[in-house]
């Protein structure tokens, strides 16, 4: 396979939630090129309130890995760090998602691509605009910055080092 741009969200409420990510980012650069991350935001909880806030950023790479291989790879790194199965949108040490895979689509058992929870989640809207906002939405054909505009997402996203709520300035 020839190289490709994937997007990764990577988030983490449990333990010490920046060491998680920065471990994260350091195992997956021994596997992919990173391109570029985004800055890190303190997220409202989505799903489940009765829990601490994550912290929240995303990653672009290069690879040539297929992109269940690519899954393989971040789930490994996830039990690597530290994720313990609980339950759906619950607390966790590290989250990483497979947000976009070049103009791939694609839907199986195990992998969507693009995560169907691109366009309603301000905690990866807000970071993934931040490193492609011009980057096409392959099936809904409309940029991460307009996707961002458009969110009805409201939760707040907070600049992990001070600075206004980014929801509230969409």
């Amino acid at each position: 396979m020839q190289q490709a741009d994937v997007f990764l969200g990577l988030g983490s409420n449990l333990g010490d939630r920046m060491r998680n990510l920065d471990a994260a980012i350091d195992r997956l650069s021994r596997h992919l090129c990173i391109r570029s991350i985004s800055n890190v935001f303190e997220t409202e909880p989505v799903g489940y309130d009765a829990q601490p806030p994550f912290l929240n950023m995303a990653c672009h790479a290069t690879t040539s890995l297929k992109p269940t291989d690519v899954l393989h790879l971040t789930q490994e790194t996830e039990v690597e760090i530290g994720r313990h199965s609980t339950f759906r949108n619950g607390p966790r040490v590290i989250d990483i998602d497979i947000l976009l895979f070049g103009n791939i689509c694609m839907r199986s058992d195990a992998l969507e691509i693009p995560h169907p929870g691109i366009p309603v989640r301000s905690f990866v809207l807000v970071p993934l605009a931040e490193i492609a906002p011009d980057f096409m939405h392959p099936s809904l054909q409309k940029t991460i910055r307009q996707l961002l505009d458009e969110t009805k997402d409201r939760h707040w996203v907070c600049p992990l080092h001070g600075g206004q709520d980014v929801s509230a300035i969409r």
